[in-house]
């Protein structure tokens, strides 16, 4: 309960300020001339200035209101670093244990931690605390315990401007004086030209190593999870690398330097530089053994893509043919063979044979040539016809030896659908075809079908009687198709309603210079915002599952869902930013989640600098927590709760402060003169004053 007095005036300030000026000049000058009676006509003058006044005393009931104080804890992944996450629990239970025992006092506790999304931002402590103080008014704010390692990315330059009035104080769960080594990346290349170079520009730093450590660190480099190379670089000095690009999408090169001597952590050694493959210009030689129907499909299908170099060739009189027409008459240019065959066939990144037959145009040794094209690297596909059947086929060629199937020499004419095979369904080529999902599927038929014996490699669509119809080989470092039919050109045609015939042949020539959304095995891992979601591709029946190291070097198991036939997925919620590896003991993969260079790993050591300015304007206080005897025991300071700008920090106690604030609950109102003690008080003093003078 409280009393209070306040004033409800009967009359305008003014007039009261004026008759008691008045009133106050009279009475002034009969205490002057010592006139008898004076000093009554002053306590008349009084009385009557305190009954315009009108003064009331106040009752107010109050019920007390506790004070506000906030802990933020940091989940961040640099706080997952040596012991740093025990000290953290230690802390935050013995805190809140010791908070509950102070009187008038509310605890909110906030917990911040980082992730993919806050990769670039890093680690958003003060963000978290003007969440929790967020309804809470400035008046009740009794302080802030932040329970961090000191890497905070968010520090006001001024904190009482956000309009709270209290101690910060910061307890840092790391050691004094760590050390780490990490790798900077300064310039890297977002895309690269396939078949050429790019340069990758980085620096190893040794963040608190004594200067003898720094000389030269160990740098190994990996290009898609496959080693590549190590090399000595000077620490603090930039270095180059150049890494090549050998397909289109991603190529994702790793950096990791070499553990440093009693360093804090190895998850900043690591450094990822992914860059996206484009091809500059498609080069494709297509060589049609002779005029037919399905030739200019195939020249309409490469010319209508803009980024295909096609050089085409087409033979329409062959040695031994002999019609008198004079050769500067053909309105030809001469085949290049020796050109195209011998010094220049390494620039294509694919070669067609369509409808090619033996006629002494090629020389053997030209053909041999291609071989050791598709043996180093090279891509070729057969387009067949019935030439591929006869004595001149072109499998009587050296090109026998790299061929996935051999010809019977029998030739199948009869209507048919193409159907998509077992391995079929399962390789990205042909799987999800536009039309397969039907049985049989909804395309045109076929009348040609060429005969043959299966050697090597995955048969993918087949004819009449289950017969081979495309076919697909990997030979040495390259590949090679075989499309076992001149028909294709029906599709292009609309025949029957067509089929997809420029969405076959486009992912057949993809997979032939090795696209990686084409290849039939292969291990993805891509970053989906919050979760790392996981892709196998395969031929296989099953899929193993996948081993995901986290970039702290935890372990995690996914199994995978197969979602259609050859493609399974999963997903991994993730938490920390860096590099992830999986592996399902086949094929290894690596993922980058969030920014390339996030700023939660780029300093991992624990420090005061960045809180120290915040502490000091509010009068808080830093306390290294590793002074305790033990992780489990960490040197937690004495609390306390002080009123008024007293310090609120000292070298083993930290104070909240104590505001006093309060709730008023009923009020009740008192006149100190009413109209009839006034009245009587008036005259009571007016008799005196009249005795007094009358004597």
């Amino acid at each position: 309960m409280n009393w209070t007095l306040s004033f409800a005036p009967l009359a305008p300030l003014w007039i009261i300020a004026a008759l008691g000026t008045a009133g106050l000049v009279v009475v002034a000058l009969g205490l002057l001339s010592r006139t008898r009676g004076a000093g009554l006509r002053l306590l008349v003058l009084a009385v009557l200035v305190a009954a315009l006044l009108n003064p009331t005393a106040r009752r107010e009931e109050r019920d007390i209101l506790p004070d506000i104080a906030a802990i933020v804890i940091d989940r961040s992944q640099s706080q997952t670093v040596g012991d740093r996450e025990v000290r953290t629990d230690a802390a935050a239970a013995r805190l809140a244990e010791a908070l509950d025992k102070l009187p008038d006092l509310e605890t909110r506790t906030v917990t911040v931690r980082s992730g993919p999304g806050t990769a670039r931002e890093g680690t958003q402590l003060f963000s978290g605390l003007y969440g929790a103080l967020s309804d809470v008014p400035p008046e009740r704010f009794a302080g802030a315990i932040l329970i961090t390692d000191g890497q905070v990315h968010d520090v006001p330059e001024r904190f009482a401007k956000e309009g709270y009035n209290g101690p910060v104080h910061a307890l840092i769960t790391g050691e004094r004086d760590e050390r780490d080594r990490r790798i900077v990346v300064e310039e890297a290349p977002r895309f690269g030209i396939v078949g050429e170079e790019q340069t990758i520009r980085f620096r190893v730093e040794d963040a608190g190593a004594d200067d003898e450590q720094n000389g030269r660190a160990e740098v190994s480099v990996s290009v898609n999870g496959e080693p590549r190379e190590t090399i000595l670089v000077p620490v603090g000095e930039a270095a180059e690398i150049a890494v090549r690009i050998e397909h289109g999408g991603p190529t994702i090169t790793e950096l990791a330097a070499a553990p440093l001597e009693g360093e804090l952590s190895t998850q900043n050694n690591t450094a990822i530089v992914e860059t996206e493959g484009i091809r500059d210009r498609l080069r494709v030689l297509l060589v049609s053994g002779e005029p037919h129907p399905g030739e200019r499909t195939w020249r309409n299908l490469l010319k209508a893509d803009a980024s295909v170099d096609l050089v085409h060739f087409t033979i329409l009189r062959p040695p031994e043919k002999q019609d008198g027409t004079p050769i500067r008459e053909l309105s030809l240019i001469a085949f290049p063979t020796r050109e195209l065959f011998a010094e220049k066939l390494d620039e294509f990144d694919l070669v067609i044979f369509d409808r090619y037959q033996r006629r002494g145009v090629l020389p053997l040794v030209y053909l041999s040539n291609v071989v050791n094209y598709v043996e180093n690297g090279g891509a070729v596909l057969v387009a067949a016809g019935p030439d591929f059947a006869s004595p001149l086929s072109l499998y009587r060629t050296p090109l026998s030896s790299v061929m996935p199937s051999r010809p019977s020499g029998d030739i199948v004419e009869e209507p048919y659908r193409a159907a998509i095979t077992g391995p079929g369904r399962r390789h990205p080529v042909t799987r999800d075809l536009p039309g397969s999902e039907q049985t049989p599927p909804a395309w045109g038929r076929w009348f040609r079908l060429i005969d043959v014996e299966p050697l090597s490699g995955d048969t993918l669509m087949s004819g009449p009687g289950e017969r081979p119809l495309m076919m697909l080989s990997r030979q040495a470092q390259g590949r090679v198709a075989q499309l076992l039919s001149d028909h294709a050109w029906l599709w292009a045609r609309g025949y029957e309603g067509g089929g997809p015939q420029a969405e076959l042949l486009r992912r057949l020539a993809h997979w032939l210079m090795k696209e990686p959304d084409l290849e039939e095995e292969a291990l993805i891992g891509r970053d989906m915002g919050g979760s790392l979601q996981i892709e196998r591709r395969t031929m296989a029946e099953t899929a193993d599952p996948v081993t995901v190291t986290v970039p702290s070097g935890a372990e995690r198991e996914v199994t995978l869902e197969e979602i259609e036939p050859g493609l399974w997925r999963g997903a991994l919620p993730v938490e920390e930013v860096g590099l992830y590896r999986l592996t399902d003991g086949e094929l290894n993969a690596v993922a980058a989640i969030g920014s390339p260079d996030p700023k939660e790993i780029a300093d991992l050591r624990a420090t005061a600098d960045k809180l120290t300015p915040v502490t000091e304007e509010t009068g808080g206080g830093v306390y290294w927590l590793a002074d305790g005897s033990s992780p489990e025991s960490p040197a937690l300071p004495r609390l306390s709760k002080r009123s008024g700008d007293r310090v609120m920090a000292g070298e083993s106690w930290l104070g909240l402060k104590a505001n006093g604030a309060y709730r008023v609950t009923a009020v009740s109102d008192m006149p100190v003169l009413n109209g009839l003690l006034g009245l009587s008080a008036l005259l009571l003093l007016l008799g005196l004053a009249w005795y007094r003078e009358g004597r």
